[in-house]
């Protein structure tokens, strides 16, 4: 999925689902790399995403003080 498109419950299920995998007992060793790579692309995504939220919530409580 295009991380552009992916929205933040999607990531958060996706590193949810690398996180079992890595868990599980028959990992695959070839594939380490790729998953953990790709749960730090989730993770940054989803800092962004809260990050973003985070400064709309203060413009909206910074224009409700102005009100």
């Amino acid at each position: 999925m295009d991380d552009d498109q992916t929205g933040y419950a999607d990531a958060l299920e996706e590193l949810r689902a690398i996180l079992a995998e890595l868990e599980g007992e028959a990992v695959d060793v070839d594939v380490l790399a790729t998953r953990v790579a790709r749960a730090d692309e989730l993770l940054t995504l989803c800092r962004g995403r809260l990050e973003a939220a985070r400064v709309q919530v203060e413009k909206v409580l910074a224009a409700a003080d102005d009100a």
